[in-house]
């Protein structure tokens, strides 16, 4: 029993790809990895395949994409295992239709697969309190629908193509093949080694799901009449590959059209196809020379990688790239810090400040407030337009009008500019209501999709594909399609240029808010904001000094030749949240060029910049207003429990190291604040104090009872709550988001922000 157990092909076929095809079964352990939850969940990988979002919305049809997707793969799976180690299985080549009984037998990897996902998929739903337990088997049925529709359709072709009847189908082949010398001698080898095969099968599963023993008897057949069968089905094999991979990158030319912005699972599910196929391919032609050949092709493609064709820039769109390029040199550093133009850039912002005091009665000292938010992804984006409407509620609508300026990163910054453009909409009467709910829906809707759909049809072979702005002619490339969808999104609100905010901030009917990327080049910082802001770049006690290192670079002066004031300002949101292989970063036209990337690693909290505008301005915040009031949005925790440390693995070992620097990074640069905040507070002139906003899951796991007898959760519990920095959030985790509001932490903050004294009487 044992020997029929281990002589089953089933079994010999799972022996074998354990043997030869671990590349290939990696992709299958790396997919079950992050369905289970076990790679990728701070990122937010495993949501994507288990909550997918399709036109933005969960329902069957993301699901039915999903079958497809999954479908497609475990075809190219078949696919390309048949074309590597068919040929070992002789008596394939005498039973009916030999694909698509190797694909029954093939089946053990993707059925133990398929069961871990579905039941994946349907206990993430029903731990996301859905409506009734009908929506979530709804969801199922799509996905079964996407698969049996796609095996129809596919074993369909096979069916009448893949034939047994070799003998007067298969001679046309082999005069084509032998054309080829390389084909030829492969054949002639392959025979040597079909003689020489120690495969031993003793019988097999048949498409009508019966045991069927092996007819062993193979004498009558001559080892190159065997072969040939397997050539034709290779071929086969072949043509449908070329095809599948032609119509997935096809759809690049229809990468706007949003009905075939499928979901990101479903994007990344068929380039593993795609990869996979790949191979069947390179083998079916070129067998024993494919691996020199693919080395050959990865150092030529190295070596020829940096040409114009294939390194185009990611460009910020509304700069001029075909003017002459920025010097990007120290003298031209210098003269932007020049003590003139420095003084000048002052000026214009006392003029601001001037013009904020305006709004108040002549006999008052308004409390000026600073807003700083963290970077996050999507996460922050929406914690901290949660966190501004509360806000703005809790103040009878005061806040915003006595907030100057909102400093901070990534997703925090992209949620502030939202809200700032939304209070400029109701100020002029375009918009009824700023605190209305669907704002919050709109900038956590999906950016991720068409990201990954580019990705996957456009930018991973040569972006060809251009759009206009302002005149300009821009290749369309992922950052394109997250500009163009968060545009969407958001109802075009922000679909400005830099310019169109100058006179706004200069009247300061909205605070200013500079956007600060990381230039990769030197580690300075940029500063992007529609009045220039130069004197950020050095200490006000050093102007025209040599002896120290200027920290960052305005924009509009160092770019003014480029066209820098017709920047487009979602471009300049994207800038300061590049995410890695996500939202590439954006190359300047400067010489050297200039890369930039997200403003999160060099202070992810937009303390720093807060505090160094409030030491420049020092004087005017101590004669004309009554103190300053940092709000502070977070989207972590400042002090978390200590998790208890265990002893790592050895695997775990290896990554220790930099996992550490990820995790604390974080906490250096919150120690690093407290430390400057607390300075400046002793040695301002003036009254600073501070109310800070946190987003943290203690709360939300607490309701749910997913804390243990002493109170605590464990840290993976804790993780798996919390919502993933990602460019696309679930339901539960958008739930997350809304509800930490609630927390005493953040319910205490707002009553601090309903005491403020937001106008004092000049003594």
């Amino acid at each position: 029993m044992l020997e029929k157990i281990q002589y089953s092909f089933p079994v010999q076929l799972l022996l074998l790809h354990l043997k030869k095809n671990l590349a290939l079964i990696f992709l299958w352990v790396l997919l079950t990895l992050i369905i289970t939850q076990n790679f990728g969940t701070v990122l937010g990988i495993p949501y994507l395949f288990l909550d997918p979002e399709y036109l933005n919305v969960v329902n069957w049809r993301g699901f039915f994409l999903m079958g497809i997707a999954f479908a497609i793969f475990t075809m190219s799976f078949h696919m390309t295992t048949y074309i590597l180690d068919g040929a070992k299985f002789k008596f394939l080549a005498v039973v009916s239709r030999p694909f698509i009984q190797f694909c029954v037998n093939n089946a053990l990897i993707p059925l133990i697969f398929y069961l871990i996902y579905i039941y994946s998929f349907m206990s993430f739903q029903f731990d996301n309190d859905p409506d009734d337990y009908w929506s979530v088997f709804n969801l199922l049925f799509g996905f079964l629908g996407g698969t049996f529709l796609s095996y129809t359709l596919i074993f369909v072709y096979f069916g009448f193509t893949n034939k047994d009847a070799f003998l007067l189908f298969a001679d046309s082949v082999e005069k084509r093949l032998k054309k080829n010398p390389i084909t030829r001698a492969n054949m002639l080898k392959r025979i040597k080694e079909s003689k020489e095969s120690k495969y031993k099968v003793l019988d097999y599963l048949d498409f009508r799901m019966k045991i069927r023993f092996v007819n062993s008897d193979l004498s009558k057949f001559k080892q190159y009449q065997l072969l040939r069968v397997f050539d034709q089905n290779h071929l086969n094999l072949f043509i449908i590959q070329s095809i599948l991979i032609s119509l997935i990158l096809l759809l690049g030319f229809f990468q706007e059209y949003p009905v075939l912005q499928i979901p990101a699972a479903t994007s990344a599910t068929l380039l593993f196809s795609i990869v996979t196929m790949l191979v069947g391919a390179i083998a079916f032609w070129l067998r024993d020379y494919s691996t020199p050949l693919l080395l050959g092709i990865l150092i030529l493609f190295n070596a020829f990688s940096n040409i114009p064709l294939f390194n185009r820039p990611h460009t910020a769109v509304g700069l001029d790239y075909e003017a002459s390029p920025a010097s990007y040199k120290l003298e031209k550093l210098d003269a932007i810090l020049h003590p003139d133009t420095v003084s000048k850039d002052k000026m214009q912002t006392i003029k601001i400040l001037n013009n904020w005091k305006g709004k108040f009665p002549p006999n008052s000292k308004p409390r000026m407030i600073l807003i700083t938010t963290s970077g996050g992804g999507q996460r922050a984006a929406l914690w901290t337009m949660n966190v501004l409407q509360q806000v703005q509620a809790h103040s009878d609508g005061q806040a915003f009008k006595h907030t100057q300026l909102i400093t901070g990163a990534s997703g925090g910054i992209v949620g502030a500019a939202f809200f700032r453009e939304l209070y400029l909409r109701y100020q002029q009467g375009d918009i009824p209501n700023l605190l209305d709910k669907i704002y919050l829906d709109q900038i956590s809707a999906d950016n991720l999709n068409p990201i990954i759909f580019t990705l996957m049809v456009n930018d991973l072979f040569i972006r060809s594909q251009y759009h206009e702005y302002n005149g300009r002619r821009y290749l369309k490339d992922r950052g394109f399609s997250f500009e163009k969808q968060f545009n969407t999104n958001t109802k075009g609100f922000l679909d400005k240029s830099l310019k169109d905010y100058a006179d706004p901030e200069f009247k300061s009917l909205i605070p200013m808010l500079p956007v600060t990327p990381l230039i990769i080049n030197d580690g300075r910082k940029l500063f992007i904001s529609p009045n220039s802001m130069s004197y950020m770049g050095v200490s006000v006690s050093s102007v025209g000094s040599y002896n120290e290192k200027s920290q960052s670079i305005d924009f509009r002066r160092f770019f003014a030749g480029q066209d820098a004031d017709n920047l487009h300002f979602i471009s300049a949101l994207r800038m300061g949240a590049t995410f890695p292989f996500i939202t590439p970063n954006i190359q300047l036209p400067s010489d050297p060029q200039m890369d930039v990337m997200d403003s999160g690693l060099s202070d992810n909290f937009g303390m720093q910049d807060a505090l160094r505008f409030l030491h420049i301005f020092q004087e005017w915040i101590k004669e004309n207003t009554s103190g300053v009031t940092l709000i502070t949005i977070r989207d972590s925790e400042k002090s978390s429990e200590i998790e208890p440390k265990l002893q790592p693995r050895v695997f775990e070992k290896l990554i220790t190291p930099l996992k550490n620097i990820y995790i604390n990074w974080d906490n250096v640069q919150t120690l690093d604040n407290e430390v400057l905040y607390y300075k400046h507070k002793e040695w301002l002139p003036f009254d600073l104090d501070r109310i800070e906003f946190e987003y943290s899951t203690s709360q939300f796991i607490r309701d749910r009872g997913l804390v243990d007898q002493e109170g605590g959760a464990a840290q993976q519990e804790r993780e798996i709550q919390r919502a993933s920095l990602n460019w696309r959030l679930t339901s539960r985790e958008k739930k997350s988001i809304l509800e930490a509001i609630d927390s005493p932490h953040n319910r205490e903050a707002l009553k601090k922000v309903a005491r403020i004294n937001y106008l004092a009487t000049e003594e």
